[in-house]
């Protein structure tokens, strides 16, 4: 009996619940190795393929774009950044693109307070005392000990106030925080919820006790967190990063960070990642993590089902929902 389901090479291991789905709808090669493919070995697999399943790790310039086999039509992204895939060649291929937006806010919104807090509380300083036994070995607990930064009443500057920033204005606002904001354009009354607006990213620095990133990757945003932009903040500020790695000019930062003249950063995302700077292994005012915003069991099933959703649409011959191209 033929097999008339679409080919789907599905090119990282997604979670189980949506590899079962994938295996239910899709006639699937699978990269079983999980490995980090390139865009070279997704064009050598997909020979016969109608469509792909891929994550932000793999890169689709132009050239891949170009070079993927004629027979493939449709490129599902398990990501909301879209940066790893050359739009316009896509577009020029006709080769279909969709994202996953949306579903991913609130995981990334509680990171973004969990890094807001841990950076500002010397969380990472205080889990290597005592987990190395050193608190037996100073005595205990000091009224002096591990001082950092309280957040209740300090101004929370938010740079790109989309879904994301909304949501971590909303966990902020409910620890008494004050929000100021700068986003390409001015929210509606309704979506500000009191925030103060600002028409440039330095006016916000200037005022930003803390600030947390959350707009896009772009050449205007690329280390957008310079030294002149660090300089505008105030002394002993807070950074947090759930963004984009490229944002932050980490040459910058890391010497900011170990002069004291921004107290603390909480970082989800790095330049250049897996490959961090080495130097945020020995900054201990720098609370990091390996981005894993969206690292919920619900948040990343969501994310593979509304990529199969975006294929689904496709293949029933209807727009997909999360179009890009």
């Amino acid at each position: 009996m033929p097999n008339n389901k679409p080919r789907l090479l599905v090119a990282r291991i997604f979670p189980q619940d949506v590899m079962d789905r994938a295996a239910r709808d899709y006639d699937c090669i699978v990269n079983s190795e999980d490995a980090n493919w390139s865009g070279n070995d997704v064009i050598a697999r997909a020979g016969d393929v109608d469509a792909i399943l891929t994550s932000a790790r793999t890169k689709y310039p132009a050239e891949v774009i170009q070079g993927l086999p004629a027979n493939v039509r449709m490129l599902a992204t398990f990501s909301v950044g879209y940066e790893h895939i050359d739009l316009d060649a896509a577009k020029a291929r006709g080769l279909v693109v969709s994202n996953t937006p949306d579903v991913l806010t609130e995981a990334v919104a509680d990171i973004t307070i969990l890094l807001l807090l841990a950076a500002s509380r010397r969380a990472r300083e205080a889990f290597e005392m005592i987990s190395g036994d050193n608190w037996l070995n100073i005595g205990g607990w000091k009224p002096t000990q591990f001082l950092g930064t309280g957040a209740q009443g300090k101004v929370l500057g938010i740079l790109g106030m989309g879904r994301i920033g909304r949501a971590a204005a909303a966990r902020a606002r409910a620890m008494g925080m004050t929000i100021h904001y700068h986003n390409r354009s001015r929210l509606t009354p309704d979506l500000e919820q009191g925030a103060v607006y600002h028409d440039t990213p330095q006016s916000l620095l200037k005022v930003s006790q803390f600030l947390s990133i959350h707009c896009e990757s772009t050449p205007e945003t690329r280390h957008l967190i310079n030294t002149d932009g660090i300089a505008l903040m105030p002394e002993g500020a807070v950074i947090v990063n759930t963004a984009r790695g490229d944002i932050i000019d980490d040459d910058a930062l890391i010497p900011a960070l170990e002069s004291g003249r921004i107290a603390a950063a909480g970082l989800d995302v790095f330049a250049g990642e897996p490959d961090v700077d080495k130097r945020y292994f020995t900054t201990k005012n720098a609370f990091i993590l390996p981005h894993i915003g969206s690292a919920t069991v619900e948040t990343r099933n969501a994310m593979g089902f509304r990529a199969l959703d975006n294929l689904d649409a496709f293949f029933r011959g209807d727009a997909p929902v999360d179009r890009l191209a």
